[in-house]
């Protein structure tokens, strides 16, 4: 099943269901006005969602309407938690090198997360506003999940029980301001401006097997101004799916609608490329002892997408351009 947001202004929009080939949509005000209540009441709003979504695949929802990407906010225009892992060791080591920072002791036995901003997030073709291109603009290819509501000490195999969609996420970071911010010893704060998600939130049967171990099998295809930038496989996590939320409600219970990221995409394979600058830079100071690759200036652009094995674009597009902010 295929769920997505429009936005009409309001600040959780409103829920429809999207058919398989992303073409059509229903409204589903019966059922509930945004993703945030369908979610909040899972139990019984999944099957009449189910039920809307094989009559848009069957063509005989007489209420269907073309989709008009232009007008789809994030699955989740806001939401009460939004916690981000580092689940890929490749990214750790290669983001800590760049600015001489030490390995953490339990890289691999603790995944590293942070709770960042939830309040507004961007839609899946928002511009990205750059206050100051000495900021470091840099985008960040992850994948995530949805949660339903999770109890304080759950285990890893009960915490994938409580996934409810998966998501796609361009996680903006400032990296330009992170080493300030850190040496603070608060964490991030204003590195961590509004992140943006593909306009479709899916379930887990819609990634057609590749869904396994707590991980999506599949490669997080990123296009930056135009042209290949990467397509590391998201199922190279090392901490999967139910491990960081496992993490995340050690000490607390998680709400229903709750996301947990899974951190930058990242491959050890060069031939793959990377899903954040941060990355290619510290590959070209290690190859050719110098960075060549700036971070986002006014006017590029970032594309992101997953597609599967029979070529279908599991949670549509990811398109976004970063632009001078003004008040």
């Amino acid at each position: 099943m295929k769920l997505a947001t429009i936005n009409n202004k309001s600040r959780d929009g409103e829920l429809i269901v999207v058919s398989q080939d992303n073409q059509r949509a229903v409204k589903a005000p019966h059922v509930a006005k945004c993703l945030r209540e369908a979610i909040e009441n899972w139990a019984t709003a999944k099957p009449q969602l189910e039920a809307l979504y094989n009559k848009l695949n069957e063509g005989t929802c007489e209420e269907a309407f073309d989709v008009d990407s232009v007008s789809l906010h994030s699955p989740l225009p806001r939401a009460f938690q939004w916690a981000d892992g580092s689940a890929f060791i490749h990214h750790i080591k290669l983001v800590r090198m760049a600015r001489n920072a030490p390995l953490p002791e339990t890289l691999e036995t603790v995944p590293l997360m942070y709770q960042g901003g939830s309040d507004s997030f961007l839609a899946p073709k928002e511009d990205i506003p750059q206050v100051d291109f000495s900021h470091g603009t840099d985008f960040e290819g992850e994948v995530g999940v949805i949660l339903d509501d999770v109890p304080m000490g759950v285990t890893p195999e009960e915490a994938l029980e409580k996934i409810v969609l998966f998501v796609i996420i361009n996680d903006v970071s400032l990296r330009g301001l992170i080493p300030e911010e850190l040496a603070q010893g608060f964490g991030f704060f204003q590195s961590k401006p509004s992140s943006a998600f593909a306009p479709f939130a899916v379930t887990a049967d819609e990634l057609n097997g590749a869904y396994q171990d707590g991980r999506i099998h599949l490669p997080l295809q990123v296009t930056y101004n135009g042209e290949f930038f990467g397509k590391a496989n998201a199922g190279a996590m090392h901490f999967h799916f139910g491990q960081l939320i496992a993490h995340a409600a050690r000490t607390r219970p998680l709400a229903a609608g709750t996301i947990i990221g899974s951190g930058t995409v990242s491959n050890e394979n060069p031939e793959v490329g990377s899903s954040c600058l941060a990355e290619k830079r510290m590959i070209e100071k290690i190859n050719e002892g110098t960075i060549k690759t700036p971070f986002m200036k006014v006017g590029d652009t970032i594309k992101m997408e997953m597609i599967d094995s029979q070529g279908r674009n599991l949670f549509g597009t990811i398109e976004q351009k970063v632009v001078a902010y003004k008040k």
